[in-house]
C-alpha cells in the first residue's frame, strides 16, 4: 500500500476543512487570470497540471515559459508548505490534494496528468482523477 493510500482519510479531513481550498485556490486562481502568458500556455496544452500538485511543461517549451512554470510552482509550493503547517500535513499531503482539485477544474482542451502518470487531454467527461483524491 502506498504512502498516499494510507493516508487517504487524513487527506479527506483536510480537504474538508475549507482552510485548504481556500488557499489552494485562490492564490493561484487570482494570478492565473492576471497572467495572459499563463492563459494562453494552459488553453494551447503547453502546460498541464500533474498529479503531485504542480504544473509541467508538456513537449517543447521556451525560457519564458519554463521561467513562468517554475514561478507558478514556487508560489504553489509557499501556499501548500503553509497549508502543511497550519494542518499538522505533510507538504506532499498537500500539494496532492491541490493536484487532485487543480485536475478537477481543467476544462475540455486542457493538459492534465492521470494517475499513472501519462498526459491526458481533457474532453467534456470529467477528468480520471487518483484513487486517494478527496
Amino acid at each position: 500500500m502506498s504512502y498516499l493510500s494510507k493516508n487517504v482519510k487524513q487527506l479527506a479531513r483536510f480537504a474538508g476543512i475549507g482552510l485548504i481550498g481556500a488557499a489552494l485556490t485562490l492564490p493561484m486562481a487570482a494570478s492565473a487570470q492576471r497572467d495572459p502568458a499563463y492563459a494562453a500556455a494552459r488553453a494551447s496544452g503547453q502546460i498541464g497540471e500533474k498529479t503531485d500538485g504542480y504544473l509541467a511543461v508538456i513537449g517543447g517549451s521556451d525560457a519564458a515559459l519554463e521561467r513562468l512554470v517554475q514561478d507558478i510552482n514556487i508560489k504553489r509550493k509557499a501556499v501548500y508548505t503553509q497549508s502543511a503547517q497550519q494542518q499538522n500535513a505533510t507538504v506532499q499531503e498537500i500539494s496532492f490534494v491541490g493536484g487532485c482539485k487543480a485536475i478537477a477544474k481543467t476544462v475540455p482542451n486542457e493538459k492534465y496528468q492521470d494517475p499513472n502518470g501519462n498526459w491526458q487531454t481533457r474532453t467534456s467527461a470529467p477528468p480520471t482523477l487518483s484513487n486517494g483524491c478527496p
